[in-house]
């Protein structure tokens, strides 16, 4: 029996000792594959390790940018890209619009546009035609909504620089008969004002910094704005200078005819008043007064009756 229990002691005890250390290699195993996976991911190349360090823009916005704007340049016309530059031209060129980005962003806002419109058809329970226009409208309207913000900062920008016009004009007449050349007095302009034309002179200056005629100069701040005044005032620029004419004489006319334009404008914007009111006053004000005046007159009658 003494036997019997050593020997059964004996193989419990191997038993043990072959399973612990059964436990330990498999351990053992798990943890060196862990080990040779991180040091495998550490040291792989450049080329495998780039795509999950490069940023979320990098990786999926830019290339769904590039698909856009394929799509977009498919759907525009030829002269598309020539269009919309103008329209960047005359919009100031808004920091980061470029051709490209307004033709990605016109495919980008019909599918944001046609989802926006979806779900806000969906939220309403209309039927399937009422759905159908509300999505189409949404659609169009994000494929547009580049174009009318170019068209809004344009129209923005020409109502500025029609402002600010007069005042530039009677600024650069002062300077050049106080003794300046043209170009300084264009100068103390850009120096001392603010908004899109002290811009537009301090690009004129910088052209012909590098080497561009004055008259072609000129033109190019006539070609990136849509204001008559500027263009007239332009014009007159060049043909003072192709003739030789007295830049200081030119000005003065020039200030003279703005300053009468710019009032027979305040006295248009006067005449329209009266025009512009007829509709609330129909619609807002005559009835409230209505009410007011034959209310009590109504009861009475109604009392009267009864």
């Amino acid at each position: 029996m003494i036997l019997l229990f050593v020997m059964g002691l004996a193989l419990v005890v191997s038993a043990l000792v072959l399973l612990s250390l059964a436990l330990n290699e498999g351990e053992g195993h798990g943890v060196t594959r862990s080990l040779a996976l991180l040091q495998a991911m550490t040291a792989a190349p450049k080329e495998l390790t780039e795509d999950l360090d490069r940023p979320f823009a990098d990786r999926v916005l830019q290339p769904l940018q590039q698909r856009a704007l394929r799509l977009g340049r498919r759907l525009s016309g030829a002269d598309s890209a020539e269009r919309i530059r103008r329209k960047l031209e005359v919009a100031g060129n808004p920091a980061g619009w470029t051709v490209d980005r307004v033709v990605g962003g016109k495919v980008l806002g019909a599918v944001v546009g046609l989802v926006v419109a979806l779900l806000f058809s969906l939220m309403l329970g209309a039927g399937l035609p009422v759905r159908l226009v509300v999505v189409l409208g949404g659609a169009v309207a994000g494929f547009f909504a580049p174009s009318m913000f170019l068209y809004q900062k344009a129209y923005d920008r020409s109502a500025q620089l029609q402002r600010e016009l007069p005042d530039a004009i009677d600024l650069l007449t002062i300077s050049v008969e106080a003794g300046l050349g043209f170009d300084a007095a264009i100068q103390q302009v850009a120096r001392n004002t603010e908004g899109p034309l002290a811009d537009e002179f301090a690009r004129v200056l910088r052209e012909m910094q590098i080497g561009q005629g004055r008259s072609m100069a000129l033109r190019g701040l006539a070609d990136r704005t849509n204001v008559p005044d500027v263009r007239t005032f332009v014009g007159a620029m060049v043909q003072a200078d192709a003739f030789g004419i007295p830049i200081g004489q030119v000005l003065r006319v020039q200030s003279s005819e703005i300053r009468v334009k710019r009032r027979q404008r305040a006295e248009e914007k006067a005449q329209q008043v009266p025009v512009k009111i007829t509709v609330p006053l129909i619609f807002c004000i005559l009835p409230c007064l209505f009410i007011a005046v034959m209310g009590p007159a109504a009861i009475s009658i109604m009392d009267s009756f009864r």
